[in-house]
Formats: C-alpha cells, sequence, structure tokens
C-alpha cells in the first residue's frame, strides 16, 4: 500500500501588491522554504486529519457535488472545497476512487504561538490537497497548471476573491512575475458551465504565470512584525478607496505597475542596482495608497524593517497586504545580514529564518 506525501511550500509577495487584483496589473510573488505536508493512503472510510487544528480522523463522504464531514467545523471550509472540486474532476474524469485517509500537517505558521506569518496557509493547504488526490487516482502525473487551476477554483469558490498568486507560489515554487485571472472572471465562467472541465481547458484570459530569478548576488531577508494582518480588512479598504477617490487609486495603479515593470526589466538585465529602486518606487507606492485610504497598509514596524535595509544601500517594503506580518530587506552583500537583524531586532521585529524555495510543490512515495 503505496503512502503518498505532498510537500508545499508557503509565500511572500515581493511587490505589486493590492494592483494585481485589476486586470493586467502585475506583481512578484515568491515561495518560501516552510512546507504544507499533506498525506494520502488507502482506508476503509473517507477521513482526514488536520494536526495543527487538533482534527483526528474526521470521516465524510461525497455525494457527487459536495463533501460532507459527519462531524464539521469551520476550521475545514477551504479542505471540504479543496476535496469537492478535485473529486469531481476525477468524477468528470471517469476516473473511479476509494477510501482514502488524508492527513495534513502546516509548519507556516509559528510553532510556539501558532502566530500567522502570512505565509499563504489556506492557498497552500488547497493546493496540497488536490495534488495528493490527483496523484493517487489519476494514472499519469497531473500538470502545474492543472493542479493551479483546481486550486484556484476551490479557493475561489470558498473565499469569493483573491488573486491566486499565493496558489502559483505554491504550485510552481521560485520567484514568479504574475497576473491574475480574475476572480470575478473565474466564477462567471463558472456559473456558466455546469461541468469543470470545459472550464479548466478554456484560456484563462488574463492568467500570466513567469519564472524569473533574482538579480545576481542579491540577499533577501524577511523580518516578521510580531502582529498579524488582516489582509481581506484591508483590501475591503482599499475598495472602498476606489469608490471614493478613483483619481488616488488609478495614481496608484499606475505606479505599481511601472515599479513592478521596473523590477522586471532589472530582472531580465541582472541589474540589482535598479531592482533596488525598483522595490522603493513600489514602496512609495503603497505608503501613498496607504495614506489616501486613510489605512495603516506600512506600520511603524514595517517602515523600521524597510528603512533599516536602506542603511546598508538596500531596499526594504513589506509584503502583501502590510498592516503587519512580514517585510522584505533586499541587500548588496551577505555579510549585512547580521547588522540587519540588530536592528530589526532593537524594534522588535523577528528575522525569520527563510529563503526562496525553487522546488514548488513536490511529490514523496513509501511503502
Amino acid at each position: 500500500m503505496k503512502r503518498i506525501t505532498i510537500k508545499t511550500p508557503g509565500k511572500l509577495m515581493v511587490a505589486g501588491e493590492f494592483a494585481v487584483l485589476e486586470k493586467d496589473y502585475p506583481l512578484l510573488v515568491m515561495a518560501v522554504d516552510r512546507y504544507v505536508y499533506a498525506t494520502i493512503e488507502d482506508s476503509s472510510v473517507y477521513s482526514f486529519t488536520s494536526e495543527n487544528f487538533n482534527l483526528h480522523h474526521l470521516t465524510w463522504h461525497f455525494d457527487g457535488k459536495r463533501v460532507i464531514f459527519d462531524d464539521y467545523s469551520p476550521r475545514l471550509k477551504f479542505v471540504t472545497s479543496a476535496l469537492a472540486t478535485v473529486l469531481t474532476y476525477l468524477r468528470e474524469k471517469k476516473v473511479e476512487t476509494t477510501p482514502f485517509s488524508l492527513t495534513v500537517r502546516s509548519e507556516l505558521d509559528d510553532e510556539k504561538t501558532g502566530a500567522k506569518y502570512g505565509l499563504g496557509s489556506s492557498a497552500a493547504v488547497v493546493t496540497s490537497v488536490i495534488t495528493a488526490v490527483l496523484e493517487k487516482f489519476l494514472p499519469s502525473r497531473p500538470s502545474r497548471y492543472l493542479i493551479f487551476k483546481l486550486a484556484a477554483i476551490a479557493h475561489v469558490r470558498t473565499q469569493g476573491s483573491g488573486s491566486g498568486a499565493d496558489i502559483a507560489a505554491s504550485t510552481f515554487g521560485g520567484l514568479i512575475y504574475y497576473k491574475s485571472f480574475q476572480a470575478n472572471w473565474l466564477k462567471e465562467q463558472l456559473n456558466q458551465s455546469r461541468r469543470l472541465i470545459p472550464v479548466l481547458q478554456k484560456k484563462w484570459r488574463y492568467l500570466h504565470i513567469k519564472p524569473v530569478k533574482f538579480p545576481s548576488d542579491t540577499t533577501v531577508c524577511i523580518g516578521w512584525t510580531g502582529k498579524p494582518a488582516s489582509t481581506k480588512s484591508l483590501v475591503g479598504e482599499i475598495s472602498k478607496l476606489k469608490q471614493t477617490n478613483l483619481p488616488a487609486y488609478e495614481l496608484f495603479l499606475q505606479e505599481s505597475k511601472e515599479a513592478v515593470q521596473r523590477l522586471l526589466e532589472s530582472i531580465e538585465a541582472d541589474d540589482r542596482e535598479n531592482f533596488f529602486e525598483g522595490i522603493q518606487q513600489n514602496r512609495k507606492a503603497l505608503r501613498a495608497l496607504g495614506e489616501a485610504a486613510n489605512v495603516p497598509i506600512e506600520t511603524e514596524k514595517l517602515k523600521q524593517l524597510s528603512d533599516a535595509a536602506e542603511r546598508f544601500n538596500g531596499a526594504g517594503k513589506l509584503s502583501g497586504a502590510g498592516g503587519g506580518d512580514c517585510g522584505l530587506a533586499f541587500l548588496q552583500s551577505e555579510d549585512d545580514r547580521p547588522k540587519l537583524y540588530d536592528i530589526w531586532q532593537e524594534h522588535d521585529i523577528t528575522p525569520l529564518a527563510l529563503s526562496l524555495d525553487t522546488k514548488g510543490t513536490v511529490v514523496f512515495y513509501s511503502e
């Protein structure tokens, strides 16, 4: 009896936050070497275990459309959607499934306190679950694009929104230049089609996934502010700005696009100095957005984190929606890392031992 384990990385946004939710606005996202693990094996019943949520051997069944847990918890919403989506796909493909146990374990959050770093745990869990079920039952290895699209469908069905950049990082790994498929477009396609396969086969017109690399000799440092951020709340506040001050919002979009395009050009030219300037340009745009919307996107700690990087002729900025979570610093020399960390710790910013994951979702087989 083969046991299959899926190892899926978390993510950090590098540049282009908020703007990526609009059509054709780019973002850089990186996969990081903290992981979600999903293990699937044969069983007499369908069961699910989440070690982090202390949920053990929960039984469930699939009625052809929905996954129904005998003892449901709201914490299962992403897993429920992932299972329903992948089992619906296999049913449409006329692939027979048999009962299995699925165990998920995440190391994306703080091990001692459980505090969230903002590494995209729900996206990594959904990606892991879908990959595990596909690997077990498909006759050949699923493509990364199939995994990505199924995970995006499951995530959007659960959350109703989102760019999908976190799923791209978890699936493909590395550093990615990304444009979103647009959640509203995907929901329209799902509403118009009674089946998943036509939606999966269709060209996702706005989606763009391009693997890229940081400029040579760029040192990447990641710091945690100690305060979890509410992405949903911050995105909601920025949406209000779009209604109340459209010129300010459109100015931000233009500045964000210019910054990310500059970053892409610097990556393609292997120009580290221009890359740092692009990071600073995006930081400035995000800070102005926060001021226009009257929300603390760049908090005092995120400001201190970023300013410290500039003291070493580098660049820094928030990662994600801001308001807390993590920030990124880019330095010219690895020798400056300990000095940067000393400054961060003076401001109660915790350096995280994270680096770029280059492999994305990985599959392991064992007996």
